[in-house]
């Protein structure tokens, strides 16, 4: 499959680039995608959710009333689960949800979401570009000439760009990420991935046989 390559005023450059059919080309496995973002979820989770046992609770060592001729059912303390201010039964408590695919099954779920995002047309590339300082309306300006503006994107970069990411981090939508690092997460979780030429290259030597 070839792409064109565009330049920064969403003009084309001339200049095609060919995906790997190794990479781009393959039968997705939708059921992988779905375990690693499943994982990938689930690594996000901070498990501190908790509530107080009876025991935990404080007060309650004397008797909340006596034993006979009350008319009510006989109590042994205040913080028992039944009581108002009483203790939680069966609440949450501090867990990990940390959760892991093998590495053979992350690469493939990789491999699968960007071949579903070239199957479906959804994958732009673009010159290599950068600003010479953070400049959030340069960004959007971009955006607006490769008709993204409103489009929930996520732009791959060969290598770390501290000006090409704060440029891009006010902007709803658009989430920046290096190529070798993105997560299968990252890349179902936007409509359109717009690469850079140099982080296609990253790309297909990150996944190359």
């Amino acid at each position: 499959m070839e792409l064109n390559v565009y330049k920064k005023d969403g003009t084309k450059s001339g200049e095609t680039v060919k995906l790997s059919e190794e990479i781009f080309g393959i039968e997705p496995n939708h059921h992988l995608i779905y375990r690693a973002v499943r994982v990938y979820l689930d690594n996000q989770r901070q498990g501190t959710s908790k509530v107080k046992t009876r025991r935990e609770v404080r007060g309650g060592g004397k008797k909340p009333f006596k034993q006979k001729h009350t008319g009510m059912a006989r109590q042994g303390t205040s913080r028992s689960p039944v009581m108002v201010g009483g203790g939680s039964i069966f609440g949450p408590e501090p867990r990990d949800y940390t959760n892991q695919l093998p590495a053979g099954m992350r690469r493939l779920a990789r491999k699968s979401a960007l071949s579903l995002k070239a199957k479906e047309g959804l994958i732009r590339v673009i010159e290599d570009f950068s600003t010479s300082a953070p400049k959030t309306k340069e960004m959007v300006g971009v955006l607006k000439a490769l008709e993204l503006g409103t489009t929930k994107t996520l732009l791959l970069l060969a290598k770390p760009d501290a000006n090409v990411v704060k440029s891009g981090r006010n902007i709803p939508g658009l989430f920046v990420a290096q190529a070798d690092k993105a997560s299968t997460y990252d890349f179902v979780n936007t409509q359109v991935l717009l690469i850079q030429k140099s982080a296609l290259e990253v790309l297909q030597n990150t996944f190359k046989n």
